[in-house]
C-alpha cells in the first residue's frame, strides 16, 4: 500500500499548523498541513510494517501513523502537542474526534522539560548565527519567543493555546528585525524564568494518562481488524515479490 494511499484513505485528523495556526501569518506565509492516519491493522501482520510517518503527498504536508503520534504526544513532544490543539482543523472523523477528546490525557508536567529542551536547542542555533552573521534569523527568533510563551501559559493554566492574540504585533516586530537582539534575549530569559516558576505550581499532572491513551489505540486497532474488507485492502496493496510498499 502506497504511503499516499494511507494519507488519502485513512486520515482521521488533519489541521493547519505554523504561522497560520499561531495567528502570525502574513501575506507570504506558507500553509503547513499536518495530520494523523490509521494504518489498517492487517498491515502490521506482515514482516514489512507500515510507515510511522508520511511526507506529502501535497507540499508542506506531513502525517503520522496514529501509534507513533500517540507515542510522541505522551512524551510531550512540542510539535505533536501543538498539532492536537490547532484552531484550524481541516478534517476530522469519528476516530479523530476521539483523539481530540483525549487531548488532556497527553498533557503533563513533562512539557516543561521537552519545551525547554527544544527551546534551548533553538536558542543555541540563534546565538551561533549571531556570532557568525551579527544577527539571528529573526523569523526563528519570533517563533522561539512564541514557543516560550506557549510553554509558560500551558504550565500556568493546564491548557495549550496556540494563537498568540495580543502578542501578534510585538512578535511580528521581532520577525521584521525591529527589536534589538539584546532586547530579544532579555525577553527570552524572562519567559524561560516564568516557565520555570509556573512548573513548580502547575495544575498539570506529573505524568500523562498512558493507560487511557493505550485503551483508545487498542480499540482503534481492533475496529480496523474487524472491518470486512480490511484484509482484502492490504492484499491489493501488495506488490508481488516486494511486499507492502
Amino acid at each position: 500500500m502506497l504511503p499516499e494511499t494511507l494519507v488519502r484513505d485513512h486520515t482521521i485528523y488533519a489541521c493547519v499548523m505554523g504561522s497560520r495556526a499561531f495567528g502570525l501569518a502574513t501575506d507570504g506565509s506558507d500553509t503547513d498541513r499536518r495530520g494523523v492516519f490509521v494504518a489498517p491493522t492487517p498491515l502490521f501482520w506482515r514482516f514489512e510494517k507500515p510507515p510511522t510517518h508520511v511526507e506529502g503527498p501535497a507540499e508542506e504536508q506531513f502525517g503520522w501513523e496514529l501509534e507513533r503520534f500517540c507515542e510522541l504526544a505522551l512524551r510531550a513532544n512540542p510539535n505533536i502537542l501543538e498539532c492536537l490543539h490547532s484552531p484550524l482543523v481541516e478534517y476530522v472523523d469519528d476516530t479523530g474526534r476521539e483523539l481530540l477528546a483525549l487531548r488532556g490525557a497527553f498533557l503533563s508536567r513533562r512539557a516543561h522539560e521537552t519545551f525547554t529542551r527544544y527551546a534551548l536547542g533553538q536558542r543555541k542555533k540563534l546565538e551561533a548565527h549571531v556570532r557568525l552573521r551579527g544577527a539571528p534569523r529573526w523569523k526563528h527568533a519570533m517563533h522561539l519567543l512564541r514557543l516560550l510563551m506557549s510553554a509558560r501559559d500551558l504550565l500556568r493554566t493546564g491548557a495549550l493555546t496556540l494563537d498568540v492574540g495580543e502578542q501578534r504585533e510585538p512578535l511580528l516586530a521581532v520577525k521584521r528585525g525591529e527589536v534589538p537582539w539584546p532586547a530579544v534575549e532579555s525577553w527570552m530569559n524572562r519567559l524561560a524564568a516564568e516557565a520555570d516558576d509556573a512548573a513548580r505550581h502547575s495544575p498539570l499532572p506529573q505524568e500523562p494518562d498512558r493507560a487511557r491513551v493505550e485503551a483508545f489505540l487498542m480499540r482503534v486497532r481492533r475496529a480496523s481488524a474487524l472491518q470486512p474488507d480490511a484484509y482484502d485492502e492490504v492484499v491489493q496493496g501488495v506488490v508481488p515479490g516486494r511486499g507492502v510498499r
